[in-house]
Order: C-alpha cells, then structure tokens, then sequence
C-alpha cells in the first residue's frame, strides 16, 4: 500500500469526533439521506410486489436503480473532483427531495403505477450515482487527522441508527397511507440539505479541468495498479452480488414468514441492528492488526448468515440471521472505506470514490435483479441458499488470488 496519508496523528476519540462541528453535520445530514433511503427501499418494494406480485420485477427496481451509476460513473467521479463537494451533494439531496414528493402526490392521488415507479427510481438512481462517491470523498477532508477509520465507523454507526429506525417507521407509515412514506422522505432529505450547507472542511484539491479520458479515467488506472483496493473492490462486487438478499425481503415477509408490511420493515432494520452494534465496538477498538485477513473472514460469516436466512421459516431466527449479516458487512464496510481513501491522492478521490460506487451499487443493485432474477427461476428459497454458498465460495478464490490483500496489516 501506499503511505498513509493520515498516518503519524496521534487518534481521536469518538467522543472527540462528535465535537468536531463538521464532522457532527456530516454524520447529521448523511444520515437524513440513509433514512429517506431506507424508507424508500420498503416503500417502493412492497408498493412495485403490491401492484405486480412479480418477484422478477422487485428485481428490475434493482436494475433500474443502478442504470445511471453505469452510465453517469466516470462524469460523476470528475464531478466530485472538479467542484466543491458539499455543494454537490445539496443539489443531489434536492432532486431526490422532488423526486419522493411526486411519488407522494401520485400515491395520494391514486395515480401511481409500474412506470412511474421506474422512472422516479431511475431519477433517484441519478441523484445516487453523484452523491455517493461525493459523499465519500467529502469524509477525509472533515474527519480530523489520524482518525479516519474511527471516523468511518462512527459515521456508519450513524447511518445505521437511520436504516434501524428508517425501515421500520417506513412500514409503520406505509400500512398507514403509503403517500406518508413518501412525504417523510421529502422532509429528511430537505434537512439534510440545509445540514450539508452547514459542512466547512478542509481545502479540496481540484482536479485539473478538462472532461478529457486522462482526467476522467484516472480513477480506473488508479485501482488497476493497485492490487489490494482491486481485490477489496471486486470482493465485495462478487460477494454481495450473489449473497444479497434484500430484493428478496417482501417475498420471505408475504410468502414464507407470514408477516406484512410491518414484519418487512422489521426484517429490513435487523441488519443495521448487527451493523450498529458492531460499529460501537469498532468506534471504541479499531482494527489495528490483519485488518486484510479480518476483511475476508467477515465475508465469510456474511455468506454463512445468508444460508441461514434463506433456510429459516422463523421470524426469531431469520432476525438474527440478519443481524449477524450486517455485523460482517460492517467490518467490511470499514476496511474497505478506510484502505481505499487513505491511499487514494485527495484530488483523485471522487474518481476512485465512483469506481468504488460502481461496484457498490453493482453489487446491492445488480444483486437485487440476480436475486429476482433466480427467486423466479428456483424459488426465493433455493435462490438465497445458492447466494450464501456463492458468497463463500468468492471469499476463499480471492484470497488466494490477491495475496497482498489478505496480507495487509494496518490501516493508519
């Protein structure tokens, strides 16, 4: 790996991290904008599973969201890099704030339907594909110095209060009317607006103009040369590709659960729960030593907790199955974030940040429409099982094939 560019400054506490202004409006406004995202995950699955009873079509909501993020990746990446990022982030937040208010209007006016759904999940994809990898980049300039991977945690942990409480109150509100859900998402992502203005973090380095293939794949020949961020991307790409399970929720809730709307949103909510319990450890014990060979075992428990779930008739069970998917995917998460950021060049990190998003997206998007996709062929049952023994199986191929990788020991 590169040298750290945060390496040598003395950690800061988490509680110390939450004094820090920016950072406090950081963590406020990225988790406005994961619980409006949550809310629309429920929302738009059980409304698209309630007007079709397709499983194949929970899984084009999938496809349709990642769309943009592979059309618009590279312009995206040079965005980040070429304008200021909090202000990018805004006008995401803005269109996505629009976009869930008219699909508030027209659930309310009972003149929603299959393509309006696609076409405003498409426009929300487009808001995605700018400010996630912005979002990304915007952290190391706020997080203060030698403490990225804490901040990384915490900022997770953040945003898994938001996804627990978001799926939850989602499926409260839609049983209630499902134009609430919806309206709830119009308010959170206008706060969060308001909250990313107040963000000041550190001078950017701005790319250097020019829409050019030298400025705009630069990202790409950056991870290419760079073993362990490839490895570390394409693992989750592959593991999570085949072991999602999120498209498949309605159909465990509805069909071999036997809950509704609000089991679903409870079903949803289970992994932040294992996610914010194993962000509290890890905001108070990084991960200091193989943090490389940490990565590929918690990969590992994702796959085996996928086959739990996919072969649990029990709601207890499935639960917890669920909570232990999202502790792993949080170790995960973290390595991930923290090894690829700290050895990227800051006036490079939105065009890595929108591969990294690719493959993000790739993997949760693409795997909602391979899940669907397979639930229709086999069953939802078969379909998940076949996903978790993926998962494992691409764990253990890619240790042996990037060695460096499992090989990494510290991060900062």
């Amino acid at each position: 790996m590169p040298e750290q560019p945060n390496s040598g400054h003395p950690p800061v506490s988490a509680r110390a991290l939450l004094a820090h202004r920016a950072f406090l409006f950081f963590l406020l406004s990225r988790s406005l904008s994961r619980f409006s995202s949550q809310i629309a995950a429920v929302a738009i699955g059980w409304q698209i599973y309630d007007l079709t009873g397709s499983a194949f079509d929970l899984g084009m909501v999938g496809l349709v969201q990642f769309l943009p993020t592979a059309l618009l990746l590279f312009v995206a990446g040079h965005a980040a890099d070429r304008y200021e990022r909090k202000r990018v982030v805004q006008l995401c937040q803005l269109v996505e704030a629009a976009t869930a208010l008219y699909l508030a209007i027209i659930t309310y006016l009972g003149a929603v339907g299959e393509v309006q759904i696609f076409i405003a999940t498409f426009v929300l994809g487009i808001a995605g594909a700018f400010e996630s990898p912005t979002t990304a980049a915007l952290l190391p300039l706020i997080a203060p110095q030698g403490s990225l991977q804490r901040a990384t945690a915490v900022s997770s942990g953040a945003a898994q209060v938001a996804t627990i409480t978001g799926p939850a109150l989602g499926g409260f509100a839609y049983a209630v009317a499902p134009h609430l859900a919806y309206a709830m998402m119009v308010l959170f992502w206008i706060f969060g607006m308001i909250l990313t203005g107040f963000i000041r973090p550190r001078p950017q380095a701005i790319a250097k103009e020019g829409m050019d293939s030298d400025n705009i794949f630069a990202g790409v020949r950056f991870i290419r040369s760079n073993p362990a961020i490839l490895g570390t991307i394409s693992l989750d790409l592959f593991a999570v590709l085949f072991g999602g399970v999120t498209a498949l929720l309605p159909i465990y809730a509805r069909d071999i659960l036997q809950t509704g709307p609000v089991g679903l949103g409870v079903l949803r909510a289970a992994p932040a729960v294992g996610a914010l319990l194993m962000t509290m450890v890890l905001a108070r014990h990084a991960i200091s030593r193989h943090v490389g060979l940490r990565m590929f075992q918690a990969v590992i428990v994702f796959g085996l907790a996928t086959i739990v779930f996919a072969l649990s008739s029990w709601m207890w069970l499935s639960v917890l199955a669920l909570a232990v998917l999202g502790a792993a995917d949080t170790i995960s998460v973290v390595i991930r974030f923290s090894l690829v950021q700290l050895s990227t060049p800051d006036e490079m990190r939105g065009r890595v940040g929108a591969v990294n998003f690719l493959f993000i997206n790739a993997s949760n998007q693409l795997g909602q429409f391979e899940s669907g996709v397979a639930a229709a062929l086999l069953g939802a049952m078969p379909a998940a099982v076949l996903g978790g023994v993926a998962t494992v199986a691409v764990a253990l191929l890619w240790m042996k094939l990037f060695p460096s990788l499992r090989q990494v020991e510290s991060l900062e």
